[in-house]
Formats: structure tokens, sequence, C-alpha cells
């Protein structure tokens, strides 16, 4: 709400009354607050005004001051505490963890997600959707933003830590604490529990799956990350790390938790490497798009519950490791086209990969690894179907057809011919032509042609009547009855859009119409295009929702959607935009 710089209206002192009702509406939205903290938080002598201001957006707001700094502000008559009245009172709202990295994009504008939850040992804090929550940073207690809650604290768990967590109202650096002091959050140390509690709680979190999972990627609504640096796989490791401390405790576990962030990031790379290589590339494959190689290949071999990430291990770039594997000889590297470079050589001889152990998969990973599909994906048989409208009711009636009727190509074809047999329509000295009665002639003909045309070519008489009938197709989906619906199906629609600082997303639409969740297809894209993505609702279209990843993204979509799914190019526009080989995407 602060995020831009906002226009004051009026800057009051406040009156005696207006202070004593201040008070008992502070009592009143914040009953924790005993009455001396009341007192303190809205002094009865010292100076303290009401600013009157417009938001960026629009929206009025009424600042209470004190002592130069904003310690409430209302919005349609509901009292929020700001983080400068959160630094003396850290408890006085329901407080959620998130990430340092995060802190910059929810000053600028961005409500936070659920996957960028830090889940304590203690579980997440019980609320209630629309309750008022405090939002604070890994290691300080002290609170960094507010926020309402958009689901409750069991509709989270269940959704699986998925989908927007909070709607973010004020943060710490934002216009609002501009107006202050600028004063820097205070160091508070997050509360200890005792060693049975603690045990208690870290059992809790062993059995709840649902707090320890999905934490592999952080998406942000309302702004893009970039270049998909937000990964959230340390916070992974922080709850896997926590439920292993409990579940495991074997003589593994001393040298897994002495390893850095980086150094099991490393080892994860190498082991999705050699695993792409032993069990995924094939020799025909070559040459391959290092590009391709990393989204199609290395990320889904990484294991489940685990997220690769380049940025986070000690190589920083792909180019890097790749240039390593090829002083040990695994691979040759070579630029086929300026900037582009590709694996041209392997050798599947070498010890390190013949030596590697293919990990065992797992029961839910039998099926496409990648996104939360259960059950396989398979494309759904779509057929091209046509309604007979009111025009052409008198030609289809002899074939007991009536307005409205769906028939098949082929079923078109049969009722013209037999038509046109039983009415010896058939030119007796030229086979190929059909004379036009008068029911054909109003059917096929313009008006222009009533005079003009007395026979048509069977050819063309059949694609006449297809192009005067209403398009209908029929989609039917493994194991499901046929779904048949009037009007042309709509392809898969891919657009390239701009975006704020000139960025550049890729949108996809139309995919609930050939059986695809978006949210698993921005799921898996998030994973392999290592970008930012986003579920939104599309515009002018009911009950529909698009996709938005971060980047020119079409080589991904395109081997997604043709190859994975292996849904037909016919039903799919808008794979022509993809970047050219050597341009910057």
């Amino acid at each position: 709400m602060f995020a831009k710089a906002f226009r004051v209206k009026s800057n009051t002192a406040i009156k005696g009354s207006d202070r004593r009702k201040l008070r008992a509406d502070v009592a009143a939205a914040f009953p924790t607050l005993g009455t001396d903290q009341v007192s303190e938080l809205v002094p009865g002598k010292e100076e303290l005004n009401i600013l009157k201001l417009y938001a960026h957006r629009g929206d009025a707001v009424t600042v209470y001051v004190s002592g130069g700094n904003p310690i409430l502000f209302e919005l349609e008559k509901n009292l929020y505490p700001t983080v400068y009245a959160l630094w003396s009172y850290p408890d006085l709202l329901p407080t959620f963890t998130t990430w340092p990295l995060v802190l910059e994009k929810l000053v600028g504008g961005a409500d936070l997600m659920l996957p960028g939850l830090v889940v304590p040992p203690a579980g997440l804090p019980q609320v209630q959707k629309g309750d008022l929550c405090a939002i604070a940073l890994v290691g300080n207690r002290a609170p960094v933003a507010i926020g309402v809650a958009a689901m409750s604290t069991a509709e989270m768990l269940t959704s699986g830590l998925k989908g927007r967590g909070f709607s973010v109202l004020h943060t710490y650096q934002d216009h609002l604490w501009r107006s202050g002091d600028k004063s820097s959050p205070p160091s508070i140390a997050p509360l200890a529990l005792d060693p049975a509690d603690l045990s208690e709680e870290k059992e809790s979190v062993q059995v709840n799956p649902a707090l320890q999972g999905d934490m592999g990627r952080l998406t942000l609504e309302g702004e893009e990350e970039e270049n998909g640096e937000l990964h959230q796989a340390s916070g992974e490791k922080a709850l896997s790390e926590a439920s292993e401390d409990t579940s495991t405790g074997g003589p593994n576990q001393d040298s897994t938790d002495s390893k850095t962030l980086q150094e099991q990031m490393d080892e994860l790379l190498q082991r999705c490497f050699l695993h792409a290589l032993k069990c995924r590339v094939k020799k025909a494959d070559l040459p391959l798009l290092t590009s391709t190689f990393l989204g199609s290949h290395m990320f889904s071999c990484c294991p489940e519950g685990r997220q690769l990430d380049i940025k986070k291990s000690s190589y920083r770039k792909l180019s890097k490791f790749l240039q390593q594997m090829q002083q040990e000889q695994i691979i040759q590297v070579k630029e086929l086209s300026k900037g582009v470079e590709s694996i041209v050589a392997v050798d599947w001889k070498h010890p390190r990969i013949t030596s590697f152990v293919m990990p065992e998969p797992s029961p839910t990973s039998q099926t496409i690894q990648e996104g939360s599909r259960e059950q396989p994906y398979h494309p759904p048989d779509i057929k091209s179907l046509y309604c007979v409208p009111a025009s052409m009711t008198l030609l289809f009636q002899e074939s007991g057809h009536k307005k409205g009727s769906v028939l098949e190509g082929s079923e078109v074809r049969t009722v013209v011919i037999n038509y046109a047999k039983k009415n010896d329509l058939v030119d007796a000295d030229n086979k190929n032509l059909v004379k036009l009665d008068p029911i054909l002639c109003d059917c096929l003909l313009e008006k222009n042609e009533q005079h003009t045309v007395m026979k048509l070519p069977w050819d063309s008489l059949l694609s006449r009547c297809l192009e005067k009938l209403q398009p209908a197709y029929q989609v039917t989906f493994p194991g499901q009855e046929p779904i048949v619906k009037k009007g042309k199906i709509c392809p898969i629609d891919i657009t390239l859009a701009q975006r704020a600082s000139n960025k550049k997303v890729t949108v996809v639409r139309n995919l609930e119409t050939y059986g695809l969740d978006p949210c698993s297809v921005a799921a898996i894209l998030q994973q392999r295009c290592q970008a930012s993505t986003t579920v939104t609702p599309a515009s002018g279209a009911k009950d529909s929702l698009q996709v938005q990843i971060q980047g020119n993204q079409i080589h991904h979509l395109s081997w997604l959607l043709l190859e994975e799914y292996q849904i037909p190019r016919k039903y799919i526009q808008g794979l022509e935009k993809a970047p050219k080989p050597g341009k910057k995407k």
C-alpha cells in the first residue's frame, strides 16, 4: 500500500477527546495489550498528530504519529500497527517468518506467497482468514511487515503451503516507514523452547508432511523476480534437516549437517548431471543444447522434495560447471552458433558415469516426476464436428436430423449424397455434377448466385455444405465420457508481453481445454525454466486461468506441450515466437 509515495491531505494535532477514543479503539482492536501498554502506545501528554493522506492507489488513510514516528494507521475503519509500534510490542500479532531476500520484494509491493514461509519446529501460528499478522525474518523476531492472512492456518497446511498467504499492507523501508526516523529493526532473539517442548514439536514436524515439502521455489505475486534468483532450496534444507534430526540420527547425520548449503548443492548438481547422462541422454540426442540438457534432463533427475539451484552452488553458472566436467573429460562442449553452447560428445565409459549408482525411484515418482500430477497425462482425443443450423434443417430433416443435431464430417457427406441420389439430382450426362433443387439453392447458394448457378461439382457441393454448418468439437479424455461443445476449439495460446522495466514475460492460456492444470504446468515450468511463474485469472474468459513465466520461455513450452504432453501442433499457437539462436532472450 505504501510501496510508492503518498499524498498528504492534512496534518493536525489530536484533540483530547480523540486521544481517548483512540485508546479505546486500540484496546478493542488489540486485546492482548494491557492498560499500561495502551497508555505507552498512545501517550496522554506527548505530542500526537493525525496525518490524513491518500495512498498511490487512491486509498484514504489516517495515520497517527507519535514522537515523529507513525505508530498506527486506519484504513476503512480498521486499525493497524506500523513496524515502529511492533518493534516495541513484537508479540502484538501472530508472527510468521520468511527469508531476508524476500523483504526487497515485499517493499516493492508484492504479496507473500506460502512457499516463502519458514516453518519453525513449533509449527505455524494458528490464524483464521482475514486475521492481521506480522511478518519477521529468519533469526530476528522484530516484524518487518504486516499483512492480512488470505487463508486460515489449517487451509495453508491443507494446500501444501501453496498459493497466496498474506496480502501485505505495510513494510519496513516503505514510504510510511520513511516518514518516521528511518530507524532499523531492533535485534530480537526468537523465542526459546524448553527441551521437552522442542522434542515434542520436532516430532510433530516429523509426522506432518505438510510442514516439510514443497519449499522448492518462492513466488511473489505482483513483482517479477530477477532471473529466477529467489529459490527457497535453503528453506527446504532447513525443514528437511529438522525432520531428519528426529527421524535418522545415524552416523552420517553429523557429516551432512557439517556441510554448507553450497557443498550440498554442489553434490546435488553432480548427482543430477551424472544421472541425466546415464539414463536420459542418448547418442542420437547429440549435439544437445546446454539449456535443454539442464531444463529437460537434469531438473527431472533431481530427487523428489529437493530443488536444484545452480546459483547456490560454487559454480554459480551452468557454463562454469560444464567447463569443469569438460576438463574431467566427461563431456565435450562447443559453441556451434554465436552465444549458444551445445554438448557435442559424451564419454559414457568414463569411470564417474559407469560407477554412478542409479537411485531407486520413489513410489510417487513412477509417473511424470515434474509437477504435482498423481497420474500420467494423456492428451485428449479431439474430433471436429458440425452442428445443423436453422437455415439447413430442410436439407437434413429427410435423414432424421433436426436443428442443433451434431454430425461428423463423414455423416454430413453421407446425408448430402443420399439426398442427391434420392431426389435424382445427379446429372445424367456428367456424374460429377449435381443439379441444384430449391432446397439446395436456399441452403448453399448466395443471393447473387440463385439464378446463375444451376449445378455444382460434388467436391464444391460438400465443401459449401460444411461451410454453412456451424462448427463444433468433441473432446474425449481417457476413461471419461466425450464432451461435445459448439464453436471452434480454442488452441493453447502462447503470447509474449512487456511488463515493468521492459521485462518480457510469456503468457499461456486455454490449458484447461486440454485437461491441463495451470497450477501444475506453472510448477513444472518454474522448475524447468528456473524463472518466476504466476497463475492468474485470464482476462475475458470466465473461470479460466493463465500461466505467466518470466522471460521468453517458448522453447521450454514447446518441448513440454509437444514432447511431454503429446498435444498436436495444430492446437498450439504462438510457438513461432521462440527466441532465435544466438539472440538474447
